[in-house]
C-alpha cells in the first residue's frame, strides 16, 4: 500500500483545514500519477484527478481504514480514466499473445552469447525512461491497467482483484504478459543501441533451436510467479534446476528483472502546482459550504 494513503488517512482525522488540504495534496499527487502512467495524456490525467478529488473531498471522512480508501479512490480514477482515455497512437489492435511475446531462435542466440545484457546497460537513462513509457502505452488497457497497479503502484493482487473485479489468475496472466511486453519492447531498442552484430547474409539459415531451448520457453511461462514467489515449492524448484547454467533462461530472467526494476522506480509525474493549488481552495470552498449547510439543516431539524 502507498504511504500517502495512510497518511492521508491521519491527516482527515484530524478535522482541521490545513490538514485537509495536506491530504488533498497527497490525493492530488497520487491520483495524476497513477493516471498519467495509464492514460498517458496530461489533459486525461487532469481531468482524471478534478474528478476523483470532486467526489473525494465530501467523502473522505467516511474512511478510516487506509485499504478501504486506496481501493475506492483507484477504483474511481480506474473507471474514469480508461473511459475518457484519449486513443494512444502507440496502441496495438489486438490482444497480447503468449508466443509473440518469447523469445524467438535469433533473440535465444543472442541470450546464449551475451548474458549480461539487460535493457538498461545499453539506454541512457533519460532515453530508458522515454521508452518505458513508451512500451507501457503500447500495452492493451486491461493489461496496462494491471501492470501499473502492480508494478509501479506496488498493489497486491487481492487489491488489484478489488479494484478490477478480476480473479487472480487472470490478474497473475495479465501481469505476466505485460512484462513480457515490455521487456520485449525495451530490449528491441537496446539492441539499437548496443554493438551490431555482423549481419547476416541474406537466405541464411537461423540454427535450429534445440531441446533444451524449446524447453526454456515452457519456463518463460512461469519467471513472473518466480519472481514474485507465486511459484509452488515443486515449480520453483524445477525452474531453477533447469536454470543451473542455461545461460538463455539466466539471461532472460535478468532481462525481465531489470525491467520490472524500472517500472518500480519510475518517478511520479506531478500535476502543475499552481493549477493543483487552485483546484484545492475550490475544493476547500465547496467542502465547507457542505459542512455549513449540513450544520444548519441539523439545527432546524
Amino acid at each position: 500500500m502507498r504511504a500517502e494513503i495512510e497518511k492521508v488517512v491521519r491527516l482527515v482525522q484530524r478535522k482541521d483545514a490545513k490538514s485537509l488540504e495536506q491530504a488533498l495534496a497527497l490525493l492530488q499527487n497520487t491520483v495524476f500519477s497513477f493516471s498519467m502512467k495509464v492514460c498517458g495524456q496530461r489533459q486525461d490525467a487532469e481531468d482524471t484527478m478534478q474528478e476523483v478529488l470532486l467526489k473525494s473531498v465530501t467523502n473522505l471522512q467516511k474512511f478510516d481504514n487506509p485499504r478501504a480508501l486506496l481501493v475506492w479512490l483507484y477504483k474511481v480514477a480506474k473507471n474514469r480514466c480508461l473511459m475518457n482515455r484519449r486513443k494512444s497512437k502507440f496502441a496495438p489492435k489486438e490482444a497480447l499473445s503468449l508466443d509473440e511475446l518469447m523469445p524467438d531462435r535469433r533473440e535465444m542466440q543472442t541470450l546464449s552469447g551475451n548474458s549480461a545484457a539487460t535493457p538498461e546497460t545499453s539506454l541512457m537513462r533519460r532515453e530508458s525512461a522515454t521508452r518505458l513509457r513508451e512500451a507501457i502505452q503500447k500495452l492493451p488497457p486491461e493489461y496496462r491497467l494491471i501492470l501499473v497497479l502492480h508494478d509501479m503502484e506496488e498493489l497486491s493482487d487481492s487489491e488489484i482483484s478489488e479494484i478490477t473485479g478480476l480473479r487472480a489468475g487472470t490478474i497473475r496472466v495479465r501481469l505476466h504478459r505485460a512484462r513480457l511486453f515490455v521487456r520485449k519492447e525495451l530490449a528491441r531498442h537496446a539492441t539499437g543501441h548496443a554493438r551490431r552484430a555482423p549481419e547476416k547474409k541474406a537466405g541464411a539459415a537461423v540454427p535450429p533451436m534445440q531441446p533444451r531451448q524449446r524447453h526454456c520457453k515452457e519456463i518463460f511461462a512461469d519467471l513472473s510467479n518466480y519472481l514474485d514467489d507465486e511459484l509452488d515449492d515443486s515449480l520453483c524448484e524445477e525452474l531453477e534446476k533447469h536454470m543451473d547454467g542455461c545461460k538463455p533462461c539466466i539471461a532472460f530472467l535478468a532481462s525481465l528483472e531489470k525491467s520490472i526494476e524500472q517500472c518500480r522506480h519510475e518517478p511520479d509525474q506531478l500535476p502543475d502546482a499552481n493549477a493543483a493549488a487552485k483546484l484545492r481552495r475550490d475544493l476547500l470552498a465547496r467542502y465547507h459550504d457542505v459542512m455549513a449547510a449540513a450544520a444548519r439543516a441539523g439545527t432546524t431539524s
